[in-house]
C-alpha cells in the first residue's frame, strides 16, 4: 500500500503565516527536516507567487491550498495560472463541472478534491440539512473525484481507511487535521476530526498536513521528528 515518498515529504508543513519573510524564516528553521509546504490562503494573499517561488527555490514542493471553488471558467483560469509555477498539488472544492474545469488545466500539477472539511462534524451536516454520514458524504466525493480524473483527495485521517480500502491505491489521500492523541480527546481549536500522524499512515493517508501542533511547539523540529518516527513505524 506504502508510495515510495521520502520519510521527510510526509509531512506538509503549514505555512499560515502573514509574510514571505516568515515563510522562508520557517523553512530555515525546519531545514532537511521538511521538503514539503502547503501555501494556503494567508500567505498567498501576503506573499503571492514570490512565496511560492522561494520553496521551490529551496528544492522543497508545494502544495498550493487555495480550495477554489466558483464558475468552472474561473477555476479552469486560476488553475492555468498555478500549473506552471510549480505547484505539486492545487487543491479544489466542487462539484463536477468544476473538478472537469481543473483537471482539464492541471498539466503536471496535481488535483486535490476537499471532501468534507476537518473543522465539521455530524451536527454541522444537519444544520446544512444533509442527512447522511460524514463518511458516507467523503467517500461518495472521493469516489466521484477518481472517476472523474483527480490525483487525490483531502480528507480526514478518519475516512481514510475506507477510502484506501474502498477505492484503492491510485488515489493519494492528504490528511489535515492532525494532532496529538486521538479524536476522543479534541483539541481546543476548530479542528473537529482528528487524528494522529501514526494513525493517519496507518489508515492509509500518503501525507499528513500540520500546522499548529508544529508551530506552537516550544520545540518544532522535535515534534517533527516524533511525527516522522510514528509515520515510520506506521508504514
Amino acid at each position: 500500500m506504502a508510495k515510495n515518498i521520502p520519510l521527510n515529504q510526509r509531512i506538509i508543513f503549514a505555512l499560515d503565516v502573514s509574510s514571505k519573510d516568515d515563510a522562508e524564516r520557517w523553512l530555515d528553521r525546519l531545514g532537511d527536516q521538511v521538503q514539503f509546504y502547503k501555501v494556503g490562503l494567508q500567505l498567498f494573499l501576503a506573499g503571492g507567487f514570490p512565496a511560492i517561488e522561494m520553496i521551490l527555490n529551496r528544492g522543497c514542493q508545494v502544495m498550493v491550498d487555495l480550495k477554489f471553488f466558483d464558475i468552472p471558467e474561473t477555476v479552469a483560469l486560476a488553475v492555468r495560472e498555478l500549473r506552471d509555477k510549480g505547484a505539486t498539488f492545487i487543491t479544489v472544492h466542487g462539484n463536477d463541472p468544476i473538478l472537469r474545469a481543473a483537471i482539464k488545466e492541471r498539466n503536471t500539477a496535481k488535483i486535490l478534491a476537499v471532501t468534507v472539511l476537518t473543522s465539521f462534524d455530524e451536527s454541522d451536516l444537519r444544520a446544512m440539512g444533509l442527512t447522511g454520514t460524514i463518511q458516507d458524504l467523503v467517500y461518495h466525493r472521493a469516489k466521484k473525484a477518481l472517476e472523474l480524473g483527480c490525483d487525490g483527495v483531502v480528507s480526514s485521517g478518519l475516512e481514510a481507511q475506507r477510502l484506501r480500502e474502498g477505492l484503492g491505491d491510485r488515489l493519494l489521500i492528504v490528511t489535515p487535521g492532525i494532532r496529538p492523541g486521538s479524536n476522543d480527546a479534541v483539541a481546543a481549536d476548530d479542528q473537529k476530526r482528528i487524528v494522529s500522524a501514526g494513525e493517519a499512515i496507518r489508515n492509509g493517508a500518503d501525507h499528513i498536513v500540520v500546522g499548529r501542533p508544529i508551530r506552537d511547539a516550544a520545540d518544532p523540529v522535535a515534534i517533527v521528528r516524533q511525527m516522522q518516527d510514528e509515520i515510520a513505524a506506521a508504514l
